[in-house]
């Protein structure tokens, strides 16, 4: 018999290894987003009412209400996406052993991405909570901006010796 008369099987490549994770629990992410919430109260009393005071109290200007919270939006937008393309964490995420993720290959999100799911957050959390609220109804749980922008929250494994 010839060789190239006989079948070959198909080769198949071997799929690469992809480590599971699981979704954060709605309860760990409140408590991270409490915990957020009196970081960002420092990220802005350095980044945000000290130079407003420095120009009210040296210069007597007032910047307009919309120069002011548009300062907030980049300042926290910038605090935010940093540390999302830095290791997926912010620091109450750290604490709380969260990491953002692209939902769709579990990467890192891109800056891009990023600044998506800030913007988004903002109407989520402003219009009463409902983007929040969306989690209960949603079938993975995942927060309204979460879902539009393409991004999960996942548990972090426990670092062996590590108390929960």
């Amino acid at each position: 018999m010839n060789k190239s008369s006989t079948p070959r099987a198909p080769i198949s490549k071997p799929s690469p290894q992809r480590t599971l994770v699981e979704l954060a629990g709605l309860r760990r992410r409140l408590a991270s987003l409490l915990y957020e919430s009196l970081l960002m109260l420092g990220v802005l009393a350095l980044t945000f009412m000290v130079p407003y005071l420095i120009l009210g109290v040296v210069w007597n200007v007032a910047p307009a209400g919309w120069v002011a919270w548009l300062h907030v939006y980049l300042v926290l937008g910038v605090y935010f996406v940093w540390y999302w393309r830095r290791g997926g964490q912010t620091l109450a995420m750290q604490t709380w052993r969260l990491q953002l993720v692209r939902a769709a290959d579990g990467r890192l999100p891109a800056a891009s991405t990023g600044w998506l799911r800030y913007t988004l957050a903002w109407p989520s959390v402003l219009c009463f909570g409902l983007g929040l609220a969306w989690a209960l109804v949603d079938r993975d749980r995942q927060f309204l901006h979460d879902r539009l922008a393409g991004t999960r929250v996942v548990l972090l494994p426990s670092v062996a010796g590590q108390a929960r």
